[in-house]
């Protein structure tokens, strides 16, 4: 008679073990990506030049110069200074989900629908919401799928009502100073897509920055590389940097 009163209560007290260790995985999973969020957005504001290289499947590269801004986590424009055929020609994220593209030879800003904001910002790789300012946690569930001697690796699907071009993201974040160094994205059929590498990871005052960084589209044997060539932090920009008139000029 014991047995069976013992066996349900061993049975209930596994199941509440089980359940218990799965919410704390949970809960170590949001932690880690809100670090991820307060790692990657610390600096107040940041002027970056850096030169972006768009590497064919044949090898070939096309080379442009680019300036950015960003402010906060919900600001950002970028602008290209050259080649001569692409210069001017400027992107800006502002906050909830607005975004706007500048394009010289027309001579119009042309706001993003958001049914276009997963199609290729000019030839690169970055996706127009790749390319937009936005905090992971915000916009992702986590899931802790692997702990490994220096990294975390996590994977992230969109929240409900988000509307994304990746099923999910399988992101690895090193352990000292939960800074992403390695992204997965995988298309609606589950499929790995594109594949984000940040490399040259340095300390600036009390900012963890990447120097470079390199998106590979896997379907078009494509390539984008970002090197920084010069970047300030915390340097005091105004809110009149992300406007739609500033966008328009071209230095």
């Amino acid at each position: 008679m014991k047995r069976l009163i013992m066996m349900p209560t061993m049975f209930l007290f596994i199941l509440t073990l089980i359940n218990t260790q799965s919410f704390g995985q949970e809960a170590s999973a949001v932690e880690i990506l809100k670090k991820v969020d307060a790692v990657v957005n610390a600096p107040r504001d940041i002027h970056q030049f850096a030169r972006i290289i768009l590497i064919d499947k044949k090898g070939n590269e096309k080379v442009r110069e680019s300036e950015m801004y960003q402010k906060g986590d919900e600001m950002r424009l970028v602008r290209f200074l050259s080649p001569a055929d692409q210069k001017g020609i400027g992107f800006l994220s502002l906050p909830n989900d607005v975004m706007y593209l500048y394009l010289p030879a027309f001579r119009k800003i042309r706001m993003i629908a958001s049914h276009v904001k997963n199609t290729n910002f000019a030839g690169t790789d970055f996706s127009y919401d790749d390319m937009s300012s936005f905090k992971y946690s915000e916009e992702y569930d986590p899931r802790l799928l692997e702990t490994k001697d220096s990294v975390y690796v996590l994977e992230l699907t969109p929240k409900p009502g988000v509307e994304k071009d990746y099923s999910k993201l399988v992101v690895w974040v090193r352990k000292d100073n939960f800074y992403p160094i390695k992204i997965d994205h995988y298309d609606k059929s589950g499929n790995l897509w594109k594949v984000m590498v940040r490399e040259k990871l340095v300390k600036k005052g009390n900012y963890w920055i990447a120097l470079e960084m390199e998106l590979k589209d896997l379907k078009k044997q494509h390539s984008t590389k970002l090197i920084t060539d010069k970047i300030d932090l915390d340097v005091g920009l105004t809110d009149k940097i992300f406007t739609k008139r500033n966008l328009k000029r071209i230095k």
